[in-house]
């Protein structure tokens, strides 16, 4: 098992020195799912929810979210994002809203944290747009699938 980075040789927390790593091109994506009952999912594919367009909303909250993150995560360094896209897709299978986030930056730390920021702002998003039709909603499998870039390379979740 490799070395905890966010603790010191006494295991007191503490931000990771990332001074002397290189500046890479480096990349996350996450993705997650609201479950929710079927009438839940027709009231957003159809534009009825009585707060507005749940999925627009819910997209911006998701940047917001990546942007974010080192203010809300306490060891994350603040990174210069180059790049926050956010694909959310009503699927009636679940039936809910998949959301997929991916974020870039060219930085000395990666951007994983980021990603599963925007995933879970964007799913709390969802459920907050709409929790006045189904409070039942599950937030789910949120997680990540991909990240490249920087000392540790590529890391591809299997599916």
């Amino acid at each position: 098992m490799m070395a905890l980075t966010h603790f010191d040789d006494k295991g007191h927390a503490h931000m990771v020195d990332v001074s002397e790593k290189p500046v890479t091109a480096r990349i996350a994506v996450a993705s997650g799912a609201v479950k929710m009952a079927p009438e839940t999912l027709e009231l957003i594919i159809e534009g009825r929810a009585k707060k507005g367009d749940v999925l627009g909303v819910a997209r911006l909250a998701g940047i917001m979210g990546a942007k974010k993150t080192s203010e809300l995560i306490p060891l994350c360094h603040p990174l210069p994002i180059t790049k926050v896209a956010l694909d959310l897709t009503a699927d009636p299978d679940l039936p809910g809203i998949r959301i997929t986030a991916t974020v870039k930056t060219g930085g000395q730390t990666g951007v994983e944290m980021e990603a599963l920021t925007a995933v879970s702002t964007a799913a709390l998003t969802v459920y907050d747009m709409v929790k006045a039709a189904d409070k039942s909603m599950v937030l789910t499998d949120i997680r990540l699938d991909l990240k490249d870039g920087g000392k540790s390379g590529r890391y591809e979740a299997k599916p």
